[in-house]
């Protein structure tokens, strides 16, 4: 491939070379439909944000195939300067401390070692962590985050994920799933979870969550909706916020009731780790104020006094900006960092 890796020579006489070389960094943002990738440099610039067909229906090693050769015709656009130090890689159930995905739910893989087979392609340091940690070391290094060091990013999406800052430091816990955010319990009998329980708050609060509270609703009440009609299939989380700001009383029913719930567990957050902030991001966050106003408002009725008022909740700023990718790019940064450091 045409990008340099950190671990090629350098001639030292060359001095032209030494002043124009840049390191630039991959990241990667693996998901059950497409997987987006791009470059990203030290200052957050990205370059060529591309993406591509996961395809998780096939085997592993077909994927990681196709993924060096989409990279590989990806750095074609990049000047000949860069350098490659480190990919980074977001992926749904990975885990930091082995490296694997470990069964994620939306992909036939089963347990996978990622890190080893990447390896194979690419000679340079590769971390990899799940999608909502991504995130959140996202908006540490080049976002809202970068002056705290107490918060938790939500991803608010076709699931919830959760990525937690305490101390400063990203946490991943003993076995490396912390952040599961998503999979504790609202109802032990509720809602059935593709992760095989029932009641998980995921089934409540996600752009499929909210979609199933309108089918509740629509089949609890004769209140008129413009979202009758639509077939669950059809039905976007964008459906229901048009509906909501145009007045729908079912659309603003499943907010208001959405918002009840997460502000109820984000209470029970607070109370574990007491963070400066949390922030949203995900397609579900594209309702704006239609989610936050309840969010805030049941947080604060829930939180021990305590904690009240003191803790904030807004949307980042980045989400526009393919957040997961910048984040799996931060990283590797962090760890090569340190690496450099010991």
């Amino acid at each position: 491939m045409k990008v340099q890796t950190a671990t090629r020579k350098r001639d030292l006489l060359d001095t032209d070379l030494l002043m124009t070389e840049q390191d630039i960094f991959l990241g990667v943002d693996i998901g059950g439909t497409n997987t987006k990738f791009g470059f990203v440099d030290d200052s957050g610039k990205s370059f060529e944000i591309l993406s591509f067909a996961t395809r998780a229906e096939r085997p592993f090693a077909d994927f990681v195939g196709r993924l060096a050769k989409h990279v590989s015709e990806g750095v074609k656009k990049l000047p000949e300067k860069y350098i490659l130090r480190g990919i980074g890689i977001g992926a749904p159930n990975a885990n930091n401390l082995t490296g694997k995905i470990e069964k994620a739910s939306n992909l036939s893989w089963g347990t996978v070692d990622v890190v080893a087979e990447v390896s194979k392609y690419f000679k340079v340091p590769i971390v990899i962590t799940n999608d909502a940690n991504a995130a959140a070391m996202g908006e540490k290094k080049f976002g809202s985050a970068r002056d705290l060091d107490n918060f938790i990013v939500l991803t608010l999406g076709t699931g919830l994920g959760g990525g937690i800052f305490i101390n400063g430091q990203l946490v991943h816990g003993a076995g490396g799933h912390a952040g599961e955010i998503g999979h504790t319990i609202v109802q032990p009998d509720g809602r059935q979870c593709g992760c095989g329980r029932r009641g998980c708050l995921e089934t409540y609060v996600s752009a499929t969550g909210i979609r199933r509270t309108v089918f509740e609703l629509l089949s609890d009440r004769t209140t008129p909706s413009m979202l009758r009609g639509i077939s669950f299939e059809e039905l976007s989380a964008e459906d229901i916020s048009r509906a909501a700001q145009a007045g729908d009383k079912i659309a603003e029913l499943a907010f208001e009731q959405t918002g009840r719930i997460l502000g109820m567990k984000l209470a029970d957050f607070v109370a574990y780790s007491n963070p400066q902030a949390i922030i949203f991001t995900g397609g579900l966050t594209n309702a704006g104020d239609l989610l936050l106003k309840p969010v805030k408002r049941y947080m604060e009725e829930f939180l021990l006094k305590i904690y009240q008022g003191k803790t904030e909740i807004f949307i980042s700023k980045l989400r526009e900006k393919n957040l997961a990718v910048l984040g799996a790019c931060a990283l590797v940064m962090e760890k090569i960092l340190t690496q450099e450091m010991k």
